[in-house]
């Protein structure tokens, strides 16, 4: 591992009081609480981590938490940094990192917000991607059914060909 690498990891770790590790070269994961969020991430941009290379939500169904994942990378220091942060999937709202990475956080922002529910505030723009005039539920939650929504939604059961859905 680089100094670099254990510099900034030592850091975010004291100044945050967040968990972290070097996953392996140039690969850093930080753990932190989701009201300090905002901060390490201003924190990791003004350390030249200028790109930010997706936002990715997983769903813990049975914790009932979302885990909202951070890719950061840093061009001079060719280090990525992941931050995970979780929220709580019933209401689930975070702070927007829009204010740090302006369009690029943007449209990640929007992808996430589509598809898991996710309202970032502070975005002043979380309006459909993909999903034009969708009237379900957030279809990437694992607790959608999408099998059950497409046959209620677009299966007819007294149409002959289509009753072997209902079966």
């Amino acid at each position: 591992m680089s100094e670099r690498e254990t510099e900034l990891l030592d850091e975010i770790k004291t100044r945050f009081k967040a968990d972290g590790e070097i996953k392996k070269e140039r690969r850093i994961w930080v753990s932190t609480d989701s009201n300090k969020l905002i901060e390490i991430c201003k924190y990791i941009k003004e350390q030249g981590f200028v790109h930010l290379s997706a936002i990715s939500v997983t769903d813990w169904l049975e914790k009932k938490e979302y885990e909202l994942t951070y890719h950061l990378w840093s061009y001079d220091d060719k280090i990525l940094i992941t931050i995970k942060t979780r929220i709580n999937r019933k209401k689930p709202v975070i702070e927007s990192v829009t204010p740090i990475w302006y369009e690029n956080a943007q449209i990640h922002e929007r992808e996430m917000h589509e598809l898991f529910g996710v309202k970032f505030e502070g975005n002043k723009d979380l309006s459909p991607l993909f999903l034009e005039n969708w009237q379900g539920p957030d279809p990437f939650r694992k607790d959608f059914n999408w099998r059950e929504y497409v046959r209620e939604e677009f299966y007819d059961k007294e149409n002959e060909r289509e009753k072997i859905y209902y079966d």
